[in-house]
């Protein structure tokens, strides 16, 4: 029996797929990555998780370091103790010599195209003659197994390969030392990860040191040692357990990875009582106060103290040193335990890290640990200083700061909430949840931007993030449309436009599934299940791919392949909207629809003015005939026997069917950018009216280029919008709607500016100086 339907029912048939005239196949966007993605095995399972064959290395480090204030150079000792749990004897051992970076023959420098230099600045150029003179790299002086005999070793640019005197089976351990050397390169005349800046006015020198030790490459089930140099991309690294004793001028404060172990040794029994109350206050609390931290830069003493640092389970070192420090701290519960958020910062960063700095570490910690899992370590550091925004175990270094007066715009205060956000939020990714930076560089940074993006949006309401911008700038969408780029899934070193592909795209594609491909119950369930599965572990792309649809019950390989896989775009345009009616079959009905239709046609200019033209027959009556007076749409009796005949071989429902009324719209949707999505579509309605119809990116399935949609209303459709919410991402928002709008824009009057003459510049020149030379001026 046919249901009845109300007025204001909406009903979407089944897709109707454009027939193709072409005899190419279709490209299949739903195929499955099988063929693209390694096959699971006892290490890899296919669910995404790791396996019961799991494994990954561990290399412990003891370490003393000492920077020379005189001279900006790091020297340092350290022994490794190199723990195989692969199922593979060793018998060479591979390292990152990081600092080697910055030599004059390194492969980055070496590599690195013309800048344009009728755009160069002045950092610019500045950065270029720095680098042409800059003496950099490590110094090894020596490499020894545990007994002090020297072991043979090659240095192959920013690597080096350590020759064991016998395989290293698995199951077994090693130790190895070293003694290095290398210049700190000015953090502020070149672009580095780890360097010092210099304060002209006090004379004083601020130290972010980072990639400083000889450190082992990752070993792992998918590529066995890691061999890529450093071209720029950062790190796969190993967890392991660090002692570190870092020697620096008396005055320095100290910040580092790890707990400090001798703090009685070093720091003030005031400064320690400071710490004890920051630890259960929810405010931040001072330990070394601005006036503190001024006086302190005048003091310069020629002698040195060590500070001693302890952390466990860590893939990464790094510290900072000065004496300008200001610190504060608050402790912040996670879980039931203290975790001490705490800043470092010049008087040059006031007001402004006093205010934010350590109440974005404490949000960051707090919105992070909702979305993933709990934040492990007992401390996390912020620290200013020349790096622009990099991070490590439990501390991080970015640059932003106020001008000299102590004002500041609102994009300086929230590029560095931002920044601190997006850097303390890589001790999730990629410090516990160890993805390998050197290949996939989104694993990190894409990840860890959107997730920044989440913790920016509870920071503040309308809160700038990149991902969704209020000044209504599409930098995203502008990039996504460009032909000059690559995958998301290539090579961290190989990527065009990194910000965007890396950071900004990946965001933008986790945003869109978790709003509106899986619900933010199904994403945050998978997306916390993946953090969970791989902390303290050594994920790679296919694993997340995998926890994300196994987690969430979909099959996501169509997205991925669109996003991750591919340089389409998302931009869907409606082609055209044909209205259709149920021609009903009865001469009665039928003729009278073609008679208003006739009515109510547009006459074409010709005919509008050959109406009052004198007509021949007018003038003759002997022209008249049967046809003169006919109706053409008149009903006739083989009209109504033809009808009769039609409903005599008709079944009573199938009667009912033929008298259905209302709209029949086939609407006609092009895929121009390629990517396959979910289609959403608002229809509104003549008398203003609106509906919205959300289908799956399934409505692709059989054509990924075209398809029509059936949409049966009793309404009138007036208009119809693709993507009225702009959730999906679409490229060319003009192309959205049926029928289309004026595109609109603003422009300005422009009034040349009138250069003075020569003449003219002259005369106000001698003018200016007949004054000062006039007796009154004196």
């Amino acid at each position: 029996m046919l249901r009845t339907l109300s007025k204001s029912v909406l009903c979407f048939a089944v897709a109707c797929v454009t027939a193709s005239t072409a005899a190419e196949p279709r490209l299949d966007h739903f195929r499955q990555l099988d063929d693209v993605w390694p096959t699971p095995n006892n290490i890899r399972r296919p669910s995404g998780a790791p396996g019961n064959d799991y494994w990954q290395q561990k290399v412990d480090y003891d370490i003393d370091v000492e920077i020379d204030d005189e001279r900006q150079i790091l020297s340092g000792s350290e022994k490794i103790t190199y723990h195989n749990n692969s199922p593979d004897a060793l018998s060479v051992l591979w390292l990152q010599l990081d600092q080697n970076r910055y030599e004059r023959t390194s492969d980055d420098w070496l590599s690195t195209d013309s800048p344009d230099l009728k755009q160069l600045s002045y950092d610019g150029l500045r950065e270029i003659l720095y680098r042409e003179q800059f003496d950099g790299g490590f110094r090894i002086a020596s490499v020894s197994n545990e007994s002090g005999a020297p072991l043979q070793y090659s240095i192959v640019r920013t690597m080096m390969r350590v020759h064991l005197a016998k395989p290293l089976r698995s199951g077994k351990s090693t130790a190895l030392s070293i003694v290095w050397r290398f210049k700190i390169p000015d953090g502020k005349a070149m672009r580095v990860r780890g360097g010092f800046e210099y304060f002209e006015k006090d004379g004083n020198y601020l130290y972010n040191i980072a990639q400083w030790y000889p450190r082992l490459c990752a070993y792992t089930d998918y590529q066995g040692w890691q061999n890529r140099q450093t071209l720029g991309a950062e790190f796969a690294l190993e967890f392991g357990d660090f002692h570190v004793n870092i020697t620096a001028p008396n005055d320095h404060i100290v910040a580092s990875t790890g707990e400090l172990q001798n703090a009685e040794e070093v720091l003030t029994k005031v400064q320690r009582e400071r710490l004890a109350k920051a630890a259960k206050s929810e405010r931040p609390v001072y330990i070394v106060t601005q006036e503190e931290a001024t006086k302190n830069e005048l003091s310069k003493p020629s002698t040195k103290k060590t500070w001693k640092f302890a952390a466990e389970n860590v893939r990464d070192f790094a510290f900072a040193s000065s004496r300008k420090f200001i610190w504060d701290a608050q402790g912040v519960d996670v879980g039931g335990r203290t975790v001490m958020a705490m800043s470092y910062w010049p008087k040059e960063g006031q007001p402004l890290w006093g205010q934010y700095s350590t109440a974005a570490v404490v949000h960051t910690i707090r919105t992070y640990s909702k979305f993933t899992f709990d934040y492990p370590y007992p401390i996390i550091i912020s620290v200013n200083g020349p790096i622009p925004g990099m991070e490590y175990p439990m501390i991080t270094f970015q640059d932003p700061r106020p001008e000299d007066d102590g004002t500041y715009s609102e994009q300086t205060k929230n590029g560095l909430i931002s920044v601190i956000i997006h850097e303390v939020g890589h001790s999730w990714f990629p410090m516990i949840v160890n993805s390998d930076e050197r290949r996939w560089r989104w694993m990190d940074e894409g990840l860890n931007s959107f997730v920044q993006f989440l913790a920016e949006q509870e920071w503040e309401a309308s809160y700038p993030s990149r991902p969704i911008r209020p000044d209504g700038k599409r930098s995203m969408q502008e990039y996504m449309k460009r032909t000059d780029v690559r995958p998301i899934m290539s090579d961290a070193d190989n990527l065009i436009f990194g910000g965007h592909n890396a950071y900004g795209k990946p965001t933008l594609a986790l945003t869109i599934l978790r709003e509106s491909i899986l619900g933010r119950d199904q994403f945050d369930f998978a997306f916390k299940e993946y953090a969970n599965r791989w902390k303290f572990k050594r994920p790679t792309p296919f694993d997340f791919f995998r926890t994300m649809e196994e987690s969430s019950g979909h099959d996501l390989d169509w997205f991925w392949r669109g996003w991750f896989y591919s340089t389409d775009h998302v931009d869907v345009a409606i082609e055209k909207v044909r209205k259709f009616r149920l021609d009903s079959q009865n001469p009665e009905i039928e003729k009278q629809h073609q008679r208003e239709v006739r009515a109510t046609a547009t006459q074409s200019l010709t005919e509008q003015r050959n109406k009052d033209l004198p007509k021949r027959v007018e003038q003759s009556s002997e022209l008249n005939d049967f046809y003169t007076d006919f109706d053409d749409l008149a009903v006739l009796p083989d009209d109504r026997d033809a009808y009769r005949t039609l409903l005599a071989g008709l079944k009573p429902d199938e009667q009912e069917l033929l008298q259905t009324k209302g709209n029949f719209y086939v609407v006609d949707f092009k895929n121009i950018g390629g990517v396959v999505m979910p289609l959403v579509i608002e229809i509104e309605y003549a008398d203003d009216s609106k509906s919205t119809m959300r289908m799956p990116a399934a409505v692709w399935r059989l054509n990924g280029e075209r398809i029509s949609k059936l949409i049966f209303t009793q309404k009138e459709i007036a208009s119809i919008t693709v993507d009225p919410l702009d959730e999906m991402a679409d490229t060319d928002r003009n192309n959205n709607r049926f029928p289309r709008l004026p595109i609109e824009e603003s422009f300005q009057l422009q009034k040349p500016k009138k250069k003075k003459n020569p003449m003219q510049q002259l005369k106000k020149q001698d003018a200016s100086e007949n004054e000062e030379s006039s007796p009154e001026s004196k």
